[in-house]
């Protein structure tokens, strides 16, 4: 079995870089800033499914990710959670949310129809993240 990104990360996201487990995704909606990020590991459904080795890789990675976060944007709160019900292939979001955020507090998923990045974010988000 081979590794392949699901068919709804693929639509919604962007690639904005590979580090040594996983792929940093960018979901491509500007109203928050939105990270995902996805072990490249063949069947993974949950962070229990990959050998200690990956999941001491993957909370490193996910460790740098929330400081490139809190290092970027500030933001008041950061959200990190593995969810699957839509989309059961590991993967894990980590969104910089902030009180004056369009859907402060409520949770972002669904609430709004995305606002997609232009080339020139998407380029300086590759140069900050990757």
């Amino acid at each position: 079995m081979t590794f392949e990104l699901a068919k709804e990360l693929q639509r919604d996201c962007i690639l904005i870089t590979e580090w040594p487990l996983c792929s940093v995704l960018l979901m491509n909606d500007t109203q928050y800033p939105w990270f995902i990020l996805v072990p490249r590991v063949a069947g993974a459904r949950e962070i229990i499914d990959l050998p200690e080795s990956q999941q001491a890789q993957f909370w490193q990675e996910s460790a740098k990710l929330s400081q490139l976060l809190q290092d970027t944007f500030a933001p008041d709160k950061l959200n990190v959670a593995a969810l699957g019900n839509m989309v059961p292939q590991l993967h894990v979001h980590h969104i910089a949310r902030f009180k004056t955020d369009i859907a402060w507090p409520k949770p972002v998923w669904g609430l709004y129809p995305a606002k997609p990045y232009s080339d020139e974010e998407i380029a300086k988000l590759k140069t900050n993240f990757g």
